[in-house]
């Protein structure tokens, strides 16, 4: 029997489990379905059915991080374990996304006369940047040769020199060690470490007598941040996804997922083409949602969703795509020609597909949970940068009537290890104790004919007669696998709460973790930052940065920023402020920089200054905008655009806003402005005149495009179409 009448045999005999059989042969996703479970197996049907239920693994899955399914799930490394270097003879290699505290393992550990010299590989691929040092959990500050700048007499002196590679391509082997160590065989030009981040250390004994000063902990152990790997963001036509010198460091979740599923070197390796291009604009939608502004409690405001994480090549690589997923309460789905559909954690309709009584086989549902499944407190856990990248715990969610009458605390807690901001932890959390508090979940045998359904992430159920408790309700579609001996789908849901996206900063947030003091070198507490923001000020900006009242009047706060790219990707050198006269207030303190830089990315940190002059450790990094002007400016008018060969004039003409500062111009082969090409640089001009840009390099075709105002901090205004041009 053909190849050609097995599978018209297997969508008749399918036909007999569903009303709606025209579903089964013209559904333009079933078709490259069954063709990928089919072909690429080489399945029969006689004997091949039962094999591709079994290999087939789930179509549709989400984020774990609450409940017994999550706590045997296979999990990343804690943070903590990461501080520590690894003693092995064949180390497993770590990869790395967004901002990490890292040890790595040792490569090098050698004593020559009165040196120890050690390499720590870190990373196994090109990492941004290296940027603060810990030897064991002291907090270390080098100068420009790399050597340690405390106190002479203080722990560690200038006795430590540290020297780092960020992975590239090619590497340059570490030169004081190569002219120590070559000789012996030991480390030669040849221990170059390509595509390695890697840190070297060169400790200097000193006099028996300084020795246990210098070096109370024994050998120094060093660990370091790590801004880990560069991502191909395809919201940028600049970049490009077979160039990765193009590519940039990110926290957003959505685009480091798909570095992770396409391009890691320890993730999936999915063909970026077929997994992440059908669908750009569905990824796309979901990056921006991670952008999203979120307002903060004591002012200014947080992106919705940001990760960062580390894992080893001993687990694979599904385990970190779901602590990515758990990073922005994600939930993915394979289709069947291999496009990724992805949706993050804020409820939309358009996501919504329908389940009606027709489209189901059977159910299981249960309406509440078994003693042993209650959970009447939520405990988020998160990754504290303050606490030098350790597990940490957010204030908690809890019923206590229903604590009441279980007559204990039943209390689970949710894994979002990937996650560093402890704000961003409490969205997370209450997100999942709302669908905790419902109650309802079970299974649905879905027809083929709800396939529709399994690819999306909420189903409203339109089924008064087979579940009529459920009609009309939204469920949320955890889990989907092939069923066909079930009549298609087993699709495991819990029902949607209806408030999941309600949050208010002032009830909702809770209070900042606390920081315990643990003592450096100079005995100071680091600075702890609640809130950074940039404050416009008559077309100059300022710094407004709270801090956590440390309760000592000793101490003086500093605030330190540096430009966070000078050019190449290099960092601007720290300035410091420091407020000597400041009066705390309800546990913080208040700090109003100078004038700064506008129109520029910031890092910023804080700090104290001790009564004897001495400076303690600083807090972690924070990033902000100075946008000296975020009010858009008007929409441009009279837009048209005639194409030529290769090229096509844009006109328009300036509105009559005062902080107009020029125009960005865009095209695109389709009507859809999301995905469309941005012209660079933009073109600059005055309020209310007229202006035209002839834009080069337009391939030939009916082309779009879209002109765009935008004011001196580059804040863009309402996108105007030109409609469609021709270009030859």
């Amino acid at each position: 029997m053909s190849m050609h009448h097995q599978r018209m045999l297997v969508r008749y005999g399918l036909s007999s489990c569903t009303s709606l059989y025209s579903q089964v042969v013209f559904d333009p996703i079933f078709t490259p379905l069954f063709t990928a479970v089919f072909s690429s197996l080489g399945l029969t049907v006689g004997t091949g059915l039962t094999t591709a239920v079994t290999i087939s693994s789930a179509i549709a899955t989400t984020a774990l991080a609450v409940g017994i399914q999550a706590l045997m799930a296979p999990k990343p490394p804690d943070p903590e374990s990461g501080r520590v270097p690894k003693v092995q003879s064949t180390p497993f290699r770590i990869w790395s996304i967004g901002r990490n505290r890292l040890a790595g393992a040792y490569m090098l550990w050698e004593a020559s006369g009165d040196y120890l010299y050690a390499v720590q590989a870190l990373v196994g691929h090109r990492v941004k940047s290296i940027n603060r040092y810990w030897l064991h959990d002291d907090e270390v500050f080098l100068d420009a040769n790399g050597y340690t700048t405390n106190d002479d007499n203080g722990r560690y002196g200038n006795n430590v020199r540290l020297l780092t590679r960020i992975g590239l391509s090619t590497e340059t082997a570490y030169a004081p060690l190569v002219a120590k160590l070559t000789s012996a065989g030991v480390w030669t030009n040849n221990h170059r470490g390509d595509q390695q981040a890697s840190i070297a250390m060169i400790a200097e004994s000193t006099a028996a007598k300084n020795q246990n000063k210098r070096f109370p902990y024994g050998a120094p152990q060093v660990s370091a941040e790590v801004d880990g790997a560069l991502c191909w963001d395809f919201r940028d036509s600049s970049q490009s996804p077979t160039d990765p010198n193009t590519w940039t460091w990110t926290r957003n979740p959505v685009i480091q997922l798909c570095w992770h599923e396409c391009f890691n070197e320890f993730g999936n390796r999915r063909d970026y083409r077929s997994a992440i291009l059908p669908v750009i604009d569905m990824w796309t939608e979901e990056a921006n949602i991670c952008d999203e502004d979120i307002p903060r409690a004591a002012g200014g405001t947080e992106k919705r969703y940001e990760c960062s994480g580390w894992d080893t090549t001993e687990n694979g690589p599904k385990v970190g795509t779901n602590a990515i997923l758990a990073a922005c309460d994600g939930w993915m789905c394979e289709r069947g020609d291999g496009a990724l559909l992805l949706t993050v954690g804020k409820f939309r309709e358009s996501r919504v597909e329908t389940l009606a009584d027709v489209d189901l086989v059977g159910h299981q549902i249960q309406y509440d949970v078994l003693f042993e499944e209650e959970c009447n407190r939520l405990v988020p856990k998160f990754t504290y940068p303050d606490t030098g990248y350790s597990s940490c715990d957010t204030d908690f969610f809890e019923d206590a009537a229903a604590q009441l009458t279980a007559g204990r605390v039943l209390s689970q807690d949710g894994d979002y290890r990937y996650c560093q901001q402890w704000r961003q932890a409490r969205r997370l959390g209450i997100r999942d104790w709302r669908r905790l508090q419902q109650k309802v979940k079970g299974t649905l045998d879905v027809r083929f004919s709800g396939l529709n359904a399994i690819y999306s992430r909420w189903v409203r159920l339109a089924t008064p007669i087979r579940l009529p408790r459920l009609d009309g309700k939204v469920i949320e579609n955890r889990r989907s696998t092939l069923a066909i001996t079930r009549g298609g789908f087993t699709m495991e849901i819990i029902q949607h709460p209806d408030n999941i996206d309600d949050w208010n900063p002032v009830t909702d947030e809770g209070q900042q973790p606390p920081v315990p003091n643990t003592l450096g070198t100079a005995e100071i507490p680091p600075g702890i930052i609640n809130t950074v923001e940039a404050k416009a000020n008559g077309g100059s900006v300022y710094l407004r940065v709270l801090i956590v009242d440390p309760e000592s009047e000793s101490l003086t706060p500093v605030v330190f920023y540096r430009l966070r790219d000078t050019g190449g990707g290099s960092p601007g050198t720290w300035i410091e402020q420091q407020f000597p006269d400041v009066t705390p207030s309800g546990g913080f303190i208040e700090l109003n920089t100078g004038a700064v830089p506008v129109d520029v990315d910031l890092d910023v940190q804080v700090g104290y200054i001790g009564s004897n002059g001495s400076y303690g450790p600083r807090s972690p990094t924070e990033e902000v905008h100075t946008t000296a002007d975020p009010t858009p400016p008007g929409p441009v008018i009279g837009v048209t655009a005639t194409g030529a060969v290769g090229q096509a004039t844009f006109n328009w003409t300036a509105p009559n806003s005062s902080n107009y500062a020029g125009a960005r111009l865009y095209w695109n082969t389709s009507n859809n402005f999301a995905t469309a090409t941005i012209v660079s640089p933009p073109e600059y001009g005055a309020p209310s005149t007229p202006d035209s840009r002839i834009v080069t390099g337009i391939s030939a075709g009916t082309r779009y495009g879209w002109v765009v105002s935008i004011n001196r901090s580059g804040i863009e205004g309402t996108s105007v179409p030109t409609g469609a041009f021709t270009v030859s």
